[in-house]
């Protein structure tokens, strides 16, 4: 009975509310990056610095989150769908929030300030893969209706209509990248070498919270397929 009241207090009626609240949390970490940008592009290092430790604390609460549904997810058949797909989904989601604070801490490590002949398209790259953060979240808060409706019917059309929109957000940032490094390659050879190296980090590490978010989308649409 203890278990049983456990269990309750964590999922309520339902196991998807935690999944989708650790979502939720994952992309406050991301929508935080473009205001960390223009705050570097604008050598307010104050107000960069209290964007990293929003940054961490949402990184930390989505990991202690993750752990909580870990430990809480039942291990019975009352589950909708199998335990390893949404096990599966929590550790997509938690790459997000990862890789968010991944950004942030070489930022702030280095007190990284994009130069200013690609500051405007790297705002423009970074909003754009954490775009697809919210689409995705946009598709998660759906898990629970599409659970009611025994993954059937109009419900499944609109979030497959908003998972093609997401690979459609993800295919444009890929563009974007390519496009961006192009710029950056042309600005090397005036440029510290060492700085070079860490922007091109920095932009693969925004690509792979598009490539992330995409990864959530596609892991849901295993769950709508069984």
């Amino acid at each position: 009975m203890a278990g049983s009241n456990i269990l309750g207090n964590l999922f309520g009626r339902s196991p998807i509310g935690p999944i989708q609240e650790h979502m939720q949390i994952a992309n406050q970490a991301a929508q935080l990056l473009p205001d960390l940008v223009r705050a570097t592009a604008a050598d307010d290092w104050d107000t960069a610095r209290e964007l990293h430790k929003q940054i961490e604390q949402a990184e930390r609460a989505a990991d202690k989150l993750k752990r909580s549904v870990r430990r809480h997810l039942p291990k019975s058949l009352f589950l909708p769908v199998p335990r390893s797909d949404l096990l599966g989904l929590v550790s997509m989601q938690d790459s997000v929030a990862n890789t968010a604070r991944d950004i942030a801490v070489i930022i702030m490590g280095r007190t990284m300030r994009f130069p200013e002949a690609i500051q405007e398209s790297v705002l423009e790259y970074v909003e754009a893969c954490t775009a697809t953060c919210s689409q995705a979240l946009l598709a998660i808060q759906e898990l629970d209706e599409l659970l009611e409706v025994g993954f059937s019917g109009r419900e499944v059309k609109r979030v497959e209509a908003m998972l093609k929109l997401l690979d459609k957000m993800e295919r444009r940032t890929d563009k974007m990248a390519i496009d961006l490094r192009g710029k950056l390659f042309r600005m090397e050879s005036e440029l510290p070498p060492v700085d070079v190296m860490f922007y091109y980090r920095v932009l693969s590490l925004m690509g792979s919270l598009a490539d992330e978010a995409e990864a959530v989308g596609d892991r849901l649409q295993v769950l709508m397929a069984k």
